[in-house]
């Protein structure tokens, strides 16, 4: 047969009759063979493998060897034996060398192929000192791919006990001695690919192995530490940055900037080659690492060495500027040189010439990953240009570039400088990931950012001062579950009793994160605070349900994703009813209720709708109808619900992953009317005109808002609440199709809320859509915060007859015709008044940035509870009819104003905290009202309020023995033992610390903060890689080696 097979492939027979006898040939594979046939058939096929002469003759090797294999396993055993083995590893087969990748991918195929033998356990032994010779005669980057596919595959060949150490450190070694001379795309992507897989194997051994971690990173430092000219380490050692734990960072940088063997030039040397990894694609962390060195060596004062590698290499990190695969980690390093760079002038102006060019490249782009970048940029620069003064010539052209960017205030400039100059670093050495100094003054506990998480610090911290649902969250036994309510309590408890000075929520960032949210990616607060409060919404009506069915004991809540949150929903939907009249704690807690009536001005008849909701979404009036009010496009409704709390609806492949509840999206408040009006037409039987937003609509939204004149009166919260109940008139391209008319007519729409919440969300719709730019651009009209709102409330009296079928998520688009109409009273008011009742702001999330793709948000809070006997509503009376109550709302001399000036006369305003990531400090509701007359970037995005009960609204939970009613409930053993322990380890931690600073000799500190905006004070910015990078591996054609 091997003869037939043999003349077979050399013959020149056509191809497809060649594919019919091969196929033969492998069928025959099931007869029986004596061993010598079975050794020649081997031998013919190794052959075709390893020296075919065209791909044909190789695939049928490929496939004749594994059929006859497969069916003559021990014959097979027998021929791929371990001298076979070794002598194609040491001494090639004929013509081939023991160094061409055919040789590994043989052995690699014929692993599997006796991988149920006992004979393997031999070729394992022998392919783990072999392997190691291999890295030892430092193979190429393809040979040592080839390898790291065998061994991945077969981990089993990997050199084991001591051996691993040594293995591990030959093959960095090997990463070291890595060149691509090509730039061609497809050479530079296979490259990239082939060191990838070399990385990821010395992944999967530090894993398996952690002893074999740190002598790897010793051997990276000493090849990248070498003075010796004659060699230069690879950049892509940079690869393995990204597998090293950033909590090694500390002792690391530590080890490094304090080791007396360690001299001047080896560091520089390093730092110059880590500053050059800059430029390897896809690699993480590079910049983080660059920047906690850089701050390592300021802390003992090395300063020699960062002048000189700030001044060979400030250029080189500039001109990784124009490659997005590498953008936000050079602008990370380049500010943080530069900001710290603070005694002469000469650094930046080495950049200088280079600036304009750069900006003018992003402005013609037009890229929305463009713009923020530059907006960044631009930050550092007048940071720069106002540090160094009195060089006119060199800064005009600059200044004459950068004159559309908004421009840091001086107070801000001030803060940068002040936190960033080496001599001025505070807490020595302290870790990136977390501070080792105590809390602050506050008493409070920040929230370390995780790479672009302020989105949920800042709301997680506003609803840790929502003093009556963190209680309930405390409060809760939730002993064997691991739901998210669970981590919810646990992330409270440790807010609430910790130590520490801030606390990492990576375990809840984690499981709270909604599945389109990309990380390290700047996010919507709004969007994630929604998301949140549905999760837990469905995950405890679950529960209730699994109870009314399980026994306790059989009740092991695991945690559960989105998509199965919603398929459980699904399934349960008929038991639910169950427990319909039980709400869950998110709905007595935010849960509220909406009435929407709508009646036709032709036949007066009217149909009503009931909504749940959980935030209200407050447009920004259109300046045509309110001359203090600029417009942001269609008016948005609130967070809509049918029979459930919420109703979560997840992206599809094809659709942008914005938002789960489109009535809410502050992102897409147009856009999503696109969407949705299909669904809405059988539902509402009304039609809009949606799919080309009116040519009126279309410039209020894509013209920049422009800055009001001085003396114009600032809109309030209160306006846009009133704005957002005020009664509309359906007419022209948005009539209402009337069942009794069987037409469509003009209508008249009212909203009311029916049912208040305890805890009053508003989020502020601040973001518009380009459509000519495709760019989410923000509104910074400033909007006065009320401390006091009245919210008013028509409650009735039973809601059964009403269907809950349908929604009204979509907006309208008001023309300037139409508005008037809509802001025009009721002319079919209902004789039931709605009652007024009084919130008190709880908090403040605030954006800082000019766009929902980058900037920061920190938040504004203080504890209120449900029982704040200082507010007297003597001053109002019960009830007010709904348009006196609109007119009172809008009018300026109302009783709100004087309650607040009650209110701060007895300084219940004072009490006020500022979160910020990592940092708590003491503010004012002052600082809270002028944060954007202050900084215009700056402005209130998500607003709390609590509603002010003559009895907590729910007092019936709370333990009778008294001891939370001036603080929180008593911890659950299980929390408190894990704080105990975790205070422990932090006390540790503080001795150890306090031991390496005594033995320092310089007395300057440092603050491993991986970018250098981070964590500063209001304005900020969630770090120079928030809402920049831009491109992808598409762009692989303009890398950097």
């Amino acid at each position: 047969m091997d003869k037939i097979l043999e003349g077979l492939v050399s013959s020149s027979h056509p191809l497809p009759l060649k594919r019919v006898i091969v196929r033969k040939v492998v069928e025959s594979a099931e007869h029986w063979l004596d061993e010598a046939q079975c050794e020649a058939m081997f031998d013919l096929t190794t052959r075709l493998i390893l020296e075919g002469q065209d791909p044909f003759q190789r695939q049928v090797g490929h496939q004749v060897l594994e059929a006859y294999a497969r069916y003559h396993r021990p014959e097979f055993e027998s021929f791929f034996n371990k001298t076979f083995v070794l002598g194609l590893l040491q001494q090639g087969y004929h013509s081939l060398d023991r160094k061409d990748v055919a040789i590994l991918d043989y052995i690699h195929n014929g692993l599997k192929l006796i991988m149920s033998c006992p004979s393997v356990l031999d070729l394992f032994s022998l392919l783990q000192v072999e392997v190691l010779r291999i890295v030892c005669e430092r193979p190429e980057p393809q040979l040592c791919a080839r390898l790291s596919d065998l061994l991945t595959d077969f981990v089993q060949c990997i050199p084991k006990g001591k051996l691993s150490i040594t293995f591990c450190q030959q093959l960095v070694r090997t990463i070291g001695h890595f060149q691509c001379v090509s730039t061609q795309e497809r050479e530079l992507r296979e490259y990239v690919s082939q060191v990838t897989k070399v990385s990821n194997l010395l992944q999967n051994i530090w894993k398996a192995e952690p002893a074999t971690l740190l002598p790897s990173l010793q051997e990276v430092f000493a090849s990248i530490s070498s003075t010796d000219a004659s060699f230069e380490p690879s950049v892509a050692l940079a690869s393995l940055v990204q597998h090293i734990p950033l909590q090694m960072i500390t002792v690391l940088i530590r080890s490094l900037t304090t080791d007396p063997n360690v001299k001047d030039a080896s560091m520089t040397q390093a730092l110059c080659r880590m500053i050059d990894w800059l430029s390897w694609p896809l690699a993480q962390h590079v910049d983080t690492w660059v920047i906690a060195l850089l701050k390592g060596l300021a802390a003992v004062q090395k300063f020699t060495i960062l002048i000189d590698v700030t001044l060979l290499k400030i250029e080189l990190v500039f001109n990784r500027l124009w490659f997005p695969l590498v953008r936000p980690g050079a602008l990370a390093v380049l500010s943080h040189m530069l900001l710290s760079f603070q005694h002469s002038p000469e650094a930046f102006h080495l950049i200088v010439p280079h600036v304009v060019n750069l900006v003018h490249s992003f402005k013609s782009d037009g890229l929305p990953s463009s713009t923020a970048f530059l907006v960044q940029l631009t930050e550092l620069i007048h940071c720069m240009m106002y540090h160094y003064s009195g060089f006119p010539d060199l800064y005009e052209p600059i200044l004459e570039a950068i004159k559309d960017f908004p421009k840091p205030s001086e107070e801000k400039i001030k803060l940068i400088l002040n936190q960033s100059a080496w001599t001025s670093q505070s807490n020595s050495l302290a870790s990136y990931l977390s501070r080792l100094s105590g809390k602050s003054e506050t008493g409070k506990t920040g929230l370390i950012n995780l790479g672009n998480t302020c989105y949920m610090n800042s709301v997680i911290q506003a609803l840790f001062m929502a003093t009556d649902f963190r209680r309930q969250v405390l409060s809760l036994n939730l002993n064997g579950c691991n739901s998210l309510m669970k981590k919810l309590q646990h992330l409270f408890a440790f807010l609430a009793h910790t130590q520490r000075e801030a606390y990492a929520p990576r375990i809840f960032f984690e499981a709270s994160r909604p599945p389109w949210f990309t990380p390290r990616s700047q996010q919507d607060c709004s969007e994630y605070l929604r998301f949140l409060l549905d999760r837990l919404h469905e995950e405890e009506k679950i529960l209730k349900v699994q109870s009314a069915h399980k026994s306790p004991e059989s009740l092991g809540y695991s945690e559960t994703s989105l998509q199965e949150v919603d398929s459980k929903a699904a399934v349960l939907t008929e038991t639910s009813c169950i427990i319909d009249g039980e709400k869950t704690l998110i709905e007595k807690m935010f849960g509220g209720k909406l009435q929407t009536h709508i009646c036709c001005l032709n036949c007066g008849s009217t149909s009503q709708k009931v909504e749940a909701f959980t935030d209200l979404s407050l447009a920004f009036c259109p300046s045509s109808s309110m001359e203090n009010l600029s417009f942001q496009g269609p008016a948005s409704s609130p967070s809509t619900q049918g029979s459930d709390l919420m109703q979560p609806t997840v992206p599809g492949p094809s659709e942008e992953p914005v938002v789960y509840n489109p009535a809410t999206a502050a992102f897409i408040c147009d856009s999503v009317v696109n969407e949705r009006i299909g669904s809405s037409l059988d539902e509402f039987y009304c039609t809009e005109n949606t799919s080309i937003p009116n040519e009126s609509d279309k410039n209020l939204v894509n013209e920049d808002v422009p800055q009001k004149p001085g003396g114009e009166t600032t809109p309030s919260v209160t306006d846009l609440l009133n704005y957002f109940l005020a009664p509309e008139i359906l007419t022209g391209d948005n009539q209402y199709y009337c069942e009794n008319c069987a037409s469509l007519q003009n209508a008249e729409k009212t909203m009311q809320i029916t049912e208040e919440p305890e805890y009053l969300i508003l989020t502020l719709l601040r973001f518009s859509y380009d459509q000519k730019y495709h760019v989410r651009r923000k509104i910074l009209d400033n909007v006065s915060l009320p401390l006091v709102l009245e919210l008013p409330v028509k409650r009735t009296t039973s809601f059964s007859s009403l269907s809950e079928s349908w929604s009204v998520d979509v907006g309208f688009n008001d023309t300037s015709e139409n508005l008037a109409k809509k802001l025009k009273p009721s002319g079919t008011e209902e004789p039931c008044c709605p009652k007024l009742v009084p919130y008190l702001l709880s908090s403040v999330v605030v954006h800082s940035g000019v766009s929902s793709e980058s900037g920061h948000y920190y938040s504004y809070a203080r504890n209120i509870t449900g029982t704040e006997s200082s507010y007297q509503m003597c001053h109002q009376p019960e009830t007010l009819a709904l348009a006196s109550s609109q007119s009172h709302l809008l009018g300026r001399e109302s009783p709100t104003a004087v309650i607040e000036q009650d209110l701060e006369n007895k300084e219940i305003s004072k009490e006020w905290f500022l979160f910020n990531d990592s940092r708590v400090t003491f503010t004012s509701f002052q600082s809270v009202q002028k944060i954007t007359s202050r900084f215009p970037k700056d402005t209130a995005y998500v607003l709390l309020y609590k509603k002010q009960n003559t009895t907590n609204g729910i007092s019936g939970n709370n333990p009778t023995n008294g001891l939370w009613i001036n603080g929180d409930p008593p911890l659950q053993k299980e929390l408190m033992d894990a704080i105990t322990k975790d205070n422990k380890l932090y006390l540790q931690e503080q001795e150890l610390n306090a031991r390496a600073r005594a033995l320092q000799a310089a007395s300057a500190s440092c603050s491993f903060r991986p970018n250098g905006f981070d964590d500063n004070d209001p304005p900020g910015s969630c770090g120079p890689t928030g809402g920049g990078g831009g491109g992808g591996f598409n762009t692989v054609g303009r890398l950097v080696f």
